[in-house]
């Protein structure tokens, strides 16, 4: 099992608790766990960081095998599966959104390989499908971020 990221832990660490300047040991943390076989995210995210054309967007191509292609045929099951769920669950306009997001890839990858998805968000009982709830369902482990630093055991200190 590795992690799975979401868009909202790099976009929420660049802005706040772990910005670049602040805490370049968390970036650089997420490049050994990935070179290690634990973290990884997907394509779809790739793209939303991309889009915001800032110096996370400029981290993300430097560091581009972090993400990986969905379009391997393995996910298909999961995702046909997550689609009818979010079609029964859900009006139209939010299965439109989830289905046309990262969120949707980023959760089918995680069925198919056993992954856990990190991701700030928290489950709703409203009309937006979250991440929270697709994993509940399809019985993908989610965690926040600061649990996935936890079990991994990082220290993030300051050298003298």
């Amino acid at each position: 099992m590795a992690y799975l990221l979401d868009a909202n832990v790099f976009i929420d660490a660049k802005n706040r608790y772990y910005r670049f300047d602040v805490c370049p040991g968390f970036w650089d943390w997420l490049v050994y766990a990935h070179e290690n076989n634990l973290l990884l995210s997907v394509k779809q995210v790739y793209n939303e960081l991309l889009d915001r054309g800032d110096r996370l967007s400029l981290w993300c191509k430097a560091h581009r095998k972090l993400f990986v292609d969905t379009n391997d045929g393995k996910i298909f099951d999961s995702m046909k599966s997550l689609s009818a769920w979010v079609s029964q669950n859900y009006q139209p306009a939010a299965q439109a959104k989830f289905l046309g997001d990262a969120d949707f890839a980023l959760v089918a990858f995680a069925d198919a390989y056993s992954h856990a998805v990190v991701t700030n968000e928290v489950p709703s009982g409203g009309f937006e499908v979250k991440i929270p709830n697709a994993c509940k369902w399809m019985e993908v482990p989610v965690i926040s971020p600061f649990q996935m630093l936890t079990d991994q055991k990082v220290k993030l200190v300051l050298m003298k």
